[in-house]
């Protein structure tokens, strides 16, 4: 019962969890995967009267997949200290309800994460548990239709310097980088509801240069405020933004949980999109033997919970991030996941208008592009720095070469001197 084959088991009944696994040389990988897969459901160390036959069939996990990298088949070469295996285990549906909280510690909270050098790398949902989750309620496509914009990379700054100004400083540096041509401006993930700066003063602020900005540009701009706080204040902020006039929200989604952001996105009187912040991944995603993989956390989780668009680190720029993860991350907020609407990629950490085109040649037009020093920090400016990543996504989507567009562009050409330049 315990060790079987996807072919041998009914996978509308069951999430396969997919698992990295360390194990010493000398360790026989099945015992290890058994007791995995009974920990995580039914069992414990030891044999308890009350775990019947009856329970187990209903309940237990089964050992579905045991590959090993590489594959030895005859003999383990004795200079071999460690190996490393690719396990699959398949957990009833009917253990928990289609939730993402009870999910979660059951596949990645459960005292075998502590027990062996064990990472979660990816779930694979039925379709009927996924049915329970409404996903993002604008997606990419809904939000180009509030923005419209078609075709193009959207651009998303930071307001800078991240804390400690109020907010009719942010107000102007929204302003001016709207004027410049961003599509989104977000709070810092680290400013919040404080108060030298409250959440309704600053929409409120922010909101006036929003209107002054279309004003002359005929472009609007979405303000993501950061409404992050205790869970109990979640909706309440969410409902004032919206009544001061606010046009999207951010959550660091893994500080306030994730099935906080499925509430948040799941309500119905929220008629606003909410951006996502991967504040707090890498205690989860950090180590390579254990937690839980950037992908599945940054990529499907937050897409099923609800996400319209995530922040996440880019490979090109301040953060430690692998390109392999970033695009996966890409790949699994957009690929089809049954009925859940596609959610926008924003890369960002230290992209400016010099290093932004290899984001473009990775994911294609439909990402977001995550400037925030790289705009305020721009020698002329913050209107200036936004007009640079304008000009350079241009130049991209037009197959000019950087150094060429920048001898008509003069805020290209000073942000590529500044931090300069790859194509």
């Amino acid at each position: 019962m315990i060790f079987s084959s996807l072919d041998g088991i009914d996978i509308g009944e069951f999430i396969i969890c997919t698992y990295s696994l360390e194990t010493e040389a000398s360790s026989n990988i099945y015992p290890i995967a058994r007791e995995i897969a009974i920990g995580m459901t039914t069992g414990t160390w030891v044999p308890v009267p009350q775990e019947t036959e009856e329970i187990r069939r209903k309940h237990v996990g089964r050992v579905v997949g045991v590959y090993e990298t590489p594959n030895f088949e005859r003999e383990i070469p004795p200079e071999i200290g460690k190996r490393y295996f690719i396990v699959q285990i398949a957990i009833p549906c009917v253990n928990f309800s289609p939730q993402i909280t009870m999910l979660l510690s059951t596949v990645a909270g459960n005292d075998i994460t502590v027990t062996y050098r064990v990472k979660l790398l990816d779930i694979r949902f039925p379709e009927g548990f996924a049915k329970a989750f409404r996903g993002p309620k604008f997606g990419i496509a809904g939000i180009r239709e509030v923005l419209g914009v078609g075709q193009r990379p959207l651009i998303l700054n930071m307001i800078k310097p991240c804390v400690g100004i109020d907010p009719s400083v942010g107000a102007q540096l929204f302003y001016e980088a709207a004027l410049g041509g961003v599509d989104i401006v977000k709070d810092d993930e680290v400013l919040a509801n404080t108060s030298y700066s409250p959440i309704v003063d600053r929409v409120k602020a922010f909101m006036a240069k929003e209107r002054q900005a279309f004003e002359e540009t005929g472009e609007h701009t979405l303000y993501a405020v950061n409404i992050t706080d205790e869970v109990d204040r979640l909706k309440e902020n969410a409902y004032r933004v919206m009544e001061a006039g606010g046009n999207c929200l951010m959550v660091n989604y893994l500080s306030t949980g994730v099935s906080a952001l499925r509430m948040l996105a799941e309500d119905t009187a929220i008629k606003i999109p909410i951006l996502v912040h991967f504040c707090l991944a890498s205690s989860f995603s950090g180590s390579p033997n254990s937690g839980i993989s950037a992908p599945l956390l940054l990529g499907k989780l937050s897409r099923l919970a609800g996400g319209d668009l995530v922040v996440y680190p880019a490979p090109y720029g301040k953060f430690l991030f692998l390109q392999e993860s970033y695009l996966r991350v890409a790949h699994l907020l957009r690929a089809p996941f049954y009925h859940i609407k596609s959610a926008f990629p924003a890369p960002a950490g230290g992209v400016h208008a010099g290093n932004l085109s290899p984001i473009i040649r990775d994911l294609g037009y439909d990402c977001i592009i995550g400037v925030g020093g790289g705009i305020h920090g721009h020698k002329m400016g913050a209107t200036a720095g936004a007009k640079s990543v304008r000009q350079a996504i241009d130049a991209f989507m037009s197959n000019i070469p950087l150094e060429e567009a920048a001898k008509k562009d003069k805020e290209l050409a000073v942000a590529m001197e500044s931090w300069g330049f790859r194509e």
